[in-house]
């Protein structure tokens, strides 16, 4: 059974208003908006749910960045409302804080921290889903979770960054379907199909995993997967990460499509 578009797309709009019928009648959903994807197609559902003038996207740049331009031209394609903050001064106060902190009962190896790789990945998502927050507070807004089932699955989250969020309109979608999404909505292409990166290493996400986000979504749904060391790779992310699951309940709809393998 191939992926409905028309019917998984009406629905996720409906689960939308049910939801904020239910929890904030008159609230407006906050979306940080990065210019790929997730966010452009989180947007356009919210606007297509709520109204435009209830959505309100934030745009969260750390310092000079090169695709912001992405971002901006997906808010002003939806004619929704926006704020751009800019995190380098915090993204670099937390580190530099780290770095220049008084360390106490100190010893030969416990003189200093220096922060790792990983570390200076996933400060910046933590920031700017504590920005959006607080934007969400101070607007009478729910902050959506932009994650997407494949991402999900294998780890390719920030806990409590991008893994956050009081809805998630995509946590049962995978990126094939995110996409078939985006085109029927007719957001800008270039956008849909954007290679999605973490923005710092140079590589897009798929570099760094080692396998396409393709070949793991016809895995998600079918079970089947050619490469036997890309299914163990897949395999052990996942339950190295499973953690990341089951700490949070991802409030949304079910598309009714199967899972083939452990989720």
């Amino acid at each position: 059974m191939g992926f409905d578009v028309e019917r998984v797309t009406a629905e996720c709009v409906k689960w939308i208003q049910d939801w904020f019928a239910a929890v904030n009648p008159t609230g407006n959903a906050v979306v940080g908006i990065s210019g790929g994807k997730d966010s452009s197609v989180v947007a356009a559902l919210c606007a297509k749910a709520l109204g435009k003038e209830r959505v309100v996207g934030v745009l969260m740049p750390n310092g000079e960045q090169k695709d912001i331009s992405d971002s901006r031209k997906i808010v002003e394609h939806l004619g929704i409302k926006y704020v751009e903050v800019n995190i380098a001064d915090a993204y670099d106060g937390i580190l530099n804080g780290i770095q220049n902190g008084v360390f106490g009962n100190t010893s030969d190896d416990w003189n200093g921290i220096t922060c790792s790789e990983q570390t200076l990945i996933n400060v910046a998502p933590r920031i700017r889903m504590t920005t959006l927050y607080a934007v969400g507070q101070s607007v009478n807004g729910m902050v959506a979770n932009t994650c997407n089932l494949s991402e999900d699955h294998v780890g390719y989250s920030t806990l409590f960054g991008d893994y956050s969020g009081s809805f998630s309109p995509l946590g049962k979608l995978t990126v094939t379907e995110v996409r078939a999404i985006g085109k029927y909505l007719e957001l800008p292409i270039d956008l849909v199909d954007k290679a999605p990166s973490d923005g710092l290493c140079g590589k897009t996400d798929e570099d760094n995993l080692g396998f396409t986000y393709a070949e793991l979504d016809v895995y998600l749904r079918t079970g089947v997967i050619e490469n036997l060391e890309h299914k163990e790779k897949i395999d052990r992310m996942y339950k190295r990460n499973k953690f990341k699951l089951e700490l949070i309940h991802i409030p949304t709809y079910d598309p009714k499509i199967e899972i083939k393998i452990e989720h």
